[in-house]
């Protein structure tokens, strides 16, 4: 979390700190121009006075003020230089006045323009036109500002499935672990043959559990949302009985059985793991969603280079537009039900992860006495 928090700090700081940048490029190119348009309109307008004077007017504005007052010509023409210097002071200083005054106001109406963007970055900017530049500059802040924000949530978003999906991971192997615990303190007279199985089996989920923590670590500092899968060649009935006797503790609860029809012989290349935790999922939601003293059904069997796998228990009906949203993260079929049975809402969309992981397809299909959960899987 506290990643993750530096990681969105660093976002913030960077978009800050362009717009920062962006601003000072935009107020450096008002300013450039600005000064440019006051030498620029100082010389023509003092080179125009000089062209008038010296050369249209020369007889005759002299003639104009000899006759107004001759002592006022003779001064003007003792004190020329001065005269010519304040003169272009004047002009300078009254373009100098016109132009900041223009660029103060351009300034302003940019810092709404900014003001806006950073409140409402959905919203465009739309500026006079002799700021047609700046505009479409910033606009193009604003999309970057938009994506960068898109691209926050996004992380955050990532971050906190991430650690739901790690959590909802660890519960299973848990549940295994208590399960098996608690058989072994309330049954007294169990054998020592089952003593040590359920042991060997809560050890190796207490191991599971270690290896999903140390992934969760690896996850975090590397900032990933998944990890790739690694495949190799595994029997999928052996996995699926091996499921079937971790889940032991919780059929018998709900006096349930579980019949798995596979040839011991099919072979599939794949992630042990991942799919394992698929299969787990549908086995474990099989039972939460079953009614008691029933059969659950577990058929593997191959068609060409395809497996495939068949889920079947009975159950409460599930209605039509929910089969859709089955898969989603977070959905329950039955927000009437706990959270001890219904879980999170993450099991069947974690299984849709992995089959499609595998290049598999998975579909649900239910009546009003079957709930059946299809997979097909390539074999390579």
């Amino acid at each position: 979390m506290n990643n993750s928090k530096k990681s969105n700090n660093n976002i913030k700081e960077n978009i800050e700190w362009n717009e920062n940048n962006e601003f000072e490029k935009i107020k450096r190119e008002l300013s450039i121009k600005t000064i440019g348009k006051i030498i620029i309109y100082s010389l023509l307008t003092m080179l125009l006075l000089a062209f008038l004077v010296d050369v249209i007017y020369n007889d005759e504005l002299a003639n104009s003020v000899i006759r107004m007052n001759e002592r006022f010509y003779y001064f003007c023409v003792m004190n020329k230089e001065t005269i010519i210097s304040v003169t272009c002071i004047i002009i300078i200083l009254g373009y100098m006045y016109i132009f900041l005054r223009k660029l103060i106001g351009n300034i302003e109406i940019i810092l709404i323009a900014i003001d806006k963007l950073l409140k409402n970055p959905e919203q465009e900017i739309d500026l006079p036109e002799s700021l047609l530049s700046i505009e479409n500059r910033l606009n193009k802040i604003r999309i970057d500002l938009i994506t960068s924000r898109n691209e926050a949530k996004e992380a955050e978003s990532k971050k906190n499935d991430l650690i739901v999906y790690m959590a909802h991971d660890l519960k299973t192997p848990l549940t295994s672990i208590i399960g098996y615990l608690t058989l072994l303190t309330e049954e007294k007279e169990i054998s020592k043959r089952l003593q040590d199985k359920y042991i060997n089996i809560a050890l190796d989920k207490a191991l599971r559990v270690e290896e999903l923590t140390n992934q969760f670590f690896d996850i975090t500092r590397y900032n990933l949302h998944s990890m790739p899968i690694t495949k190799k060649e595994l029997n999928v009935s052996y996995l699926l009985r091996q499921l079937i006797d971790e889940c032991f503790p919780m059929l018998e609860e709900k006096n349930l059985k579980c019949n798995l029809e596979a040839d011991e012989k099919i072979m599939i290349f794949a992630d042990g793991d991942k799919l394992a935790r698929a299969f787990d999922n549908l086995l474990k939601n099989a039972i939460n969603y079953s009614f008691e003293n029933t059969e659950i059904e577990i058929k593997v069997n191959e068609e060409d280079e395809k497996i495939n796998i068949l889920f079947r228990n009975r159950g409460e009906k599930i209605p039509e537009y929910k089969l859709d949203k089955i898969f989603e993260k977070f959905y329950r079929g039955d927000s009437a039900r706990s959270s001890s049975t219904g879980g999170a809402g993450l099991g069947l969309a974690i299984t849709k992860e992995i089959i499609e992981l595998h290049g598999g397809k998975i579909f649900v299909k239910n009546d009003d006495e079957f709930i059946e959960f299809y997979i097909i899987l390539d074999k390579v």
